[in-house]
């Protein structure tokens, strides 16, 4: 169910934590659903279970999964929107500084922004 690249650059936990977060938004993971143990998780992907156990806790924190002691990890799909929200504008973020950096000017991004959501809705 879960595959991880080592040679994207992209740090395994990193990838772990977005493919839950996929999976729930997608239908695939549903609320109060345990999450493999970190350690049959870890050696069906062949990481280290530190690896695994760093991505429930990124997850955890974000109150994305909670933890029964004892029983596993599970899903909660209470907080799932605010977080995908949080995420994708961290990412919009660094694209416009990428663009930034490819010298392409502020104006031009707002005139993109503005005809998708059309001038009405962003002088509303």
């Amino acid at each position: 169910m879960f595959e991880v690249k080592t040679q994207n650059g992209v740090p395994i936990f990193e990838q772990l934590k977005q493919q839950i977060l996929e999976y729930i938004t997608a239908g695939i993971l549903h609320d109060d659903e345990q999450l493999p143990s970190v350690r049959m998780l870890a050696t069906s992907l062949g990481i280290n279970p530190n690896t695994v156990a760093k991505a429930y806790q990124k997850l955890e924190d974000k109150k994305i999964i909670y933890t029964i002691p004892g029983k596993g990890c599970y899903i909660t799909t209470k907080y799932v929107d605010e977080l995908i929200r949080e995420e994708k504008i961290t990412r919009f973020e660094a694209s416009v500084l990428d663009l930034k950096g490819c010298h392409v000017q502020s104006r031009e991004l707002i005139g993109r922004i503005e005809r998708i959501y059309g001038e009405e809705d962003l002088h509303a």
